[in-house]
C-alpha cells in the first residue's frame, strides 16, 4: 500500500499529409528504453513488466494443444508466454513460408489477453540443430556441419555462409509477417534469436573452414574493441588477455593462448557474427527487442561440456565486439547461486531479463531478487504448463507484482528499490535507502524463525518505505552518527487494487512503513 499534407499537386500534398498523419497514429513498437537508472521494456508508451512462463520445447507447435492451455496460463498470473517458433515449421520447403501457426498463436494469445516472446529456434537449439528444416539437414555440403575429433556431427557450423543467409532470410520474412499482423496490437514483445548456441562435445569446430579461420589473424575490429574497453572487460577475459601480453595482432592462439579458452573465444566470435547478422535482417523488417540466451557453464566445467561459444559472462565482450544488433544477453538460470549469476549478467549496460529459470516456490522467491535488486524487466520459469496450481506461490508472487508494477517501474528508475532472498545462502541483507541503513532478517515470532524469506523494499517518500514479500522483518538505522534512534511511526498492511492501496491482511502482502525518531522497533512482512 502506498500512503502518503493545378489539383494534382494539391492531391499529392493531401496524400502526403494523410500518410504522415497515419504514421503519427501508428503505435510505437515495443522497445527498450533507459529511464533513470533502469532499462525498461516500453509497450504502448508505458513500462511493461513481463510476468512470464516458457513453454516446453514443442508445445506451441500445435494450436489444438495450446487452445485449452491459455486460460490456465492466465489463471497462473502470467501476462506473457515465452514460446518456441521453429524454422522447420515456418519454412518447410525452401522459399515457401507458412505463417499459419504464427497467426494462430497470435489470435489465441489475444483472446487470452496474453503477450508473446517468440524463441526463434532455427540453426541451433541447445547447441544442436534439430529444429532446422529437413532441406537444410539433408544438404551437408551447402550447409556444413561442425567437426569434432575428425567426426562431422549434427551441429550446423556458424562458419557456413549459406546457413547464415538462409536463416537470416527466413527470420526477416517472419519479422515482416509479424509487423504486418501485429504492429498495432503489440502481442509480440520480443524475439529470442536461436537458443543456447555453441559447440557441445569439443572446445571448438575443427572443420576445414574453422581451422583456416582459427589460424588467421584475430579480426581487427575485435582487437580495437579490446583496446577501447580494456578497463571494463570482464575480469576473466581481461586477465587472459593480459597474461598473453595484450596483443592486438596475431592468430587466435597467439592473442588468447593455445588453449580451450582461446577455442571458446573463437567460437563466441563465430556464433556472435552469425547471430548478429540474422538479427540485423530481422530488425530491418520489424525492430523490436531481440536477445540471445545462455546455457550457463559450471564453475569448474570445460568448454564443450557446456556449449562452447555461448554468451557466457566471460565472453560477452566478444559478443558485443561482434555486432550491435542484439539488444541484450540473458541467462537460463538454474544454478543454485541465483544472485551471483544475476549480477554477472546485469552489468555494463546489459539489463536483466530471465527467459528461463526454475518455477515453483523457488521461482516465487527469486523473482523478487531479479525484479527488485537487479531492476529486471521480466521473469519466466521454464515448463510453465507444468505449474498447474493457480494457488501456487509463484502465482501469489506474480499477482502481487501485477498489483504494483507501475510503482515498481517508477522506483526502479529512481534506483529506490532493493530485493532479496534469505535462507540457505544468506540470512540477512543490508541496504542504504533514504538516509537509513535497512537491516533485513528472517522473521521470528515467539522463537519460531522462518527458514526462507523473500521480498523487496521500495523507498516511496520521506521516511516512508513499501515492503512486499514474505518471511522477513526490517529494522532501520540512521546513516548520520548524530541522528537519534529510529523506530516505526506506523505500519499499514494491505494490497494494491487498480493501482490503489487498500487494507487487507494476507500471507504475502505489501506493508508501508513510516520511520520516526524513537524506540527501535522492527517492521515485519506479512
Amino acid at each position: 500500500m502506498r500512503i502518503h499534407l493545378s489539383a494534382l499537386p494539391i492531391l499529392l500534398a493531401l496524400a502526403g499529409l494523410l500518410t504522415a498523419f497515419l504514421s503519427a497514429q501508428q503505435p510505437t513498437a515495443p522497445h527498450l528504453e533507459k529511464r533513470g537508472l533502469a532499462t525498461q521494456l516500453i509497450v504502448d508508451g508505458h513500462p511493461f513488466l513481463i510476468l512470464g512462463g516458457e513453454l516446453h520445447n514443442s508445445s506451441s507447435s500445435s494450436l489444438d494443444y495450446m487452445k485449452p492451455l491459455w486460460p490456465k496460463l492466465t489463471d497462473l498470473g502470467l501476462n506473457t508466454v515465452v514460446t518456441p517458433l521453429s524454422w522447420e515449421l515456418v519454412e518447410p520447403q525452401e522459399g515457401s513460408f507458412d505463417f499459419t501457426l504464427v497467426d494462430g498463436l497470435l489470435a489465441q494469445a489475444r483472446a487470452a489477453h496474453q503477450r508473446i516472446v517468440f524463441l526463434w529456434l532455427a540453426s541451433w537449439k541447445n547447441g544442436m540443430s534439430s529444429y532446422a528444416p529437413a532441406w537444410v539437414k539433408q544438404d551437408t555440403h551447402r550447409f556444413p556441419r561442425v567437426v569434432e575429433r575428425n567426426n562431422e556431427i549434427e551441429i550446423l557450423s556458424p562458419l557456413g555462409t549459406a546457413t547464415q543467409e538462409s536463416d537470416a532470410r527466413a527470420f526477416a520474412a517472419l519479422m515482416q509477417h509479424i509487423k504486418e499482423a501485429d504492429s498495432r496490437d503489440h502481442t509480440v514483445l520480443m524475439m529470442q534469436i536461436e537458443n543456447e548456441v555453441g559447440v557441445l562435445g569439443d572446445t571448438r569446430d575443427h572443420s576445414a573452414a574453422a581451422n583456416r579461420a582459427f589460424a588467421s589473424p584475430v579480426p581487427p575490429e575485435l582487437a580495437a574493441y579490446l583496446q577501447a574497453h580494456r578497463d571494463a572487460l570482464y575480469p576473466e577475459l581481461r586477465a587472459l588477455w593480459d597474461e598473453n601480453g595484450n596483443k592486438t595482432a596475431g592468430t587466435w592462439a597467439e592473442v588468447f593462448s593455445d588453449s580451450a579458452r582461446a577455442d571458446e573465444i573463437f567460437m563466441a566470435w563465430s556464433y556472435a557474427r552469425f547471430i548478429h547478422a540474422v538479427t540485423a535482417r530481422g530488425k530491418a523488417a520489424y525492430n523490436i527487442p531481440m536477445y540471445a540466451n545462455t546455457w550457463l557453464m559450471g564453475e569448474d566445467s570445460r568448454p564443450g561440456d557446456y556449449p562452447s561459444g555461448c554468451p557466457e559472462p566471460r565472453v560477452l565482450d566478444i559478443w558485443k565486439a561482434a555486432g550491435t544488433a542484439l539488444d541484450f544477453y540473458a541467462p537460463d538460470l538454474y544454478a543454485e547461486d541465483f544472485e551471483l549469476w544475476s549480477r554477472r549478467f546485469h552489468r555494463d549496460g546489459n539489463p536483466l531479463f530471465m527467459p528461463e529459470t526454475k518455477g515453483g516456490a523457488l521461482g516465487a522467491a527469486n523473482v523478487f531478487y531479479a525484479l527488485g535488486q537487479e531492476a529486471g524487466f521480466g521473469f519466466s520459469p521454464f515448463g510453465i504448463e507444468d505449474e498447474t496450481d493457480a494457488k501456487s506461490e509463484l502465482t501469489a508472487s506474480y499477482n502481487l507484482f501485477a498489483s504494483f508494477s507501475p510503482l515498481l517501474a517508477e522506483r526502479q528508475a529512481a534506483g529506490a528499490v532493493h530485493g532479496f532472498v534469505l535462507g540457505k545462502f544468506r540470512s540477512t541483507a543490508d541496504f542504504v535507502m533514504n538516509g537509513y541503513t535497512l537491516h533485513v532478517t528472517l522473521d521470528e515470532i515467539f522463537g519460531d524463525r522462518a527458514t526462507i524469506g523473500f521480498g523487496l523494499i521500495m523507498a516511496t517518500g520521506k521516511d516512508e518505505f513499501l515492503g512486499a514479500g514474505k518471511g522477513f522483518r526490517v529494522t532501520f538505522t540512521p546513516r548520520s552518527p548524530d541522528a537519534p534512534k529510529v523506530g516505526i511511526a506506523a505500519v499499514d498492511e494491505g494490497k494494491f487494487v487498480d493501482g490503489k492501496g487498500v487494507p487487507a491482511a494476507a500471507s504475502m502482502a505489501t506493508r508501508t512503513t513510516r520511520a520516526q525518531p524513537g524506540a527501535l522497533t522492527p517492521a515485519r512482512s506479512g
